[in-house]
């Protein structure tokens, strides 16, 4: 008779960072209307929407770069504020933009530290930060030749991982990609793909920004979908499929919290 033995249980997910009632106004543009938004430690949540649905807005909110009209937000369970980039990255949320923000002709050394280079004395602690930069990768699981040689001269799916890996310089608990497979192809998307699993394995929270559902399925646990400023349902991708997301991104389905929250405005506006 074998003994069998029984997976190793799931590590436990505790919320990181927490969103109830966000609201933001561009003039008479009401680009979020009350947006109410989790990610537990050890989880992937997909943020995704239409164009023009509050996505980037949202992200920016949660980043620093905007500071939301209305809300209130929690990080690891206490409540805070996030009026700059700078502070975000204080409290924990590193954020990887679309455009990546890399210096082609700079190696991957010097692209991790740009802007926070280590010294030694007065020179560069060029053999510590070497050092780093590898752990970084390593931790990542990452395929980088070497870190000596120019960003330049690296695919799409390298370039992201750099990017990824300098965001985990200040030991983020919360990392936000945007869009980090867009104009990859099939072997680099599945290289970025990976790096996310690495990252929800290492215990962050990360918020994924995509288009493509084939990627959010992936990956995901949860997606959390926007629609026109306002929560148009969050789903278990393990108990939904990519029709039913898809259903709630061009509002063939509509979250029922948002619909009441419509009704209500207009009633408010009528009166």
């Amino acid at each position: 008779m074998t003994a069998t033995t029984s997976p190793p249980p799931a590590p436990a997910r505790t919320a990181v960072l927490s969103l109830r009632g966000i609201s933001k106004r561009f003039g008479a543009v009401q680009a979020l209307s009350g947006i109410d938004f989790d990610v537990n430690s050890h989880e992937v949540v997909a943020l995704v929407g239409d164009n023009g649905a509050g996505k980037s807005t949202l992200v920016k909110a949660i980043a620093g770069v905007y500071t939301p009209d209305e809300g209130t937000m929690e990080f690891d369970g206490k409540p805070a504020t996030v009026n700059s980039p700078a502070e975000a990255q204080r409290l924990g949320i590193a954020t990887v933009f679309q455009d990546l923000a890399l210096c082609d002709n700079l190696d991957v050394v010097a692209n991790l530290f740009l802007g926070r280079e280590l010294y030694n004395a007065r020179s560069l602690d060029e053999v510590t930060m070497e050092k780093e930069s590898w752990r970084l990768l390593r931790q990542l699981s990452a395929r980088i030749p070497s870190v000596r040689i120019p960003v330049a001269s690296l695919s799409g799916g390298q370039r992201q991982t750099v990017a990824i890996a300098r965001s985990l310089l200040g030991d983020p608990k919360v990392v936000m990609l945007d869009e980090p497979t867009a104009a990859l192809g099939v072997a680099q998307t599945a290289e970025v793909l990976n790096l996310v699993e690495r990252l929800r394995e290492n215990g962050h929270g990360v918020i994924l920004i995509s288009h493509n559902m084939s990627d959010v399925m992936a990956v995901a646990d949860r997606v959390t979908v926007l629609r026109l400023g306002r929560n148009n349902g969050t789903f278990d991708v393990s108990q939904t499929n990519a029709q039913e997301i898809i259903a709630a991104i061009t509002g063939a389905t509509t979250n029922a919290v948002s619909e009441r929250a419509s009704r209500r405005e207009q009633s408010e506006e009528q009166q």
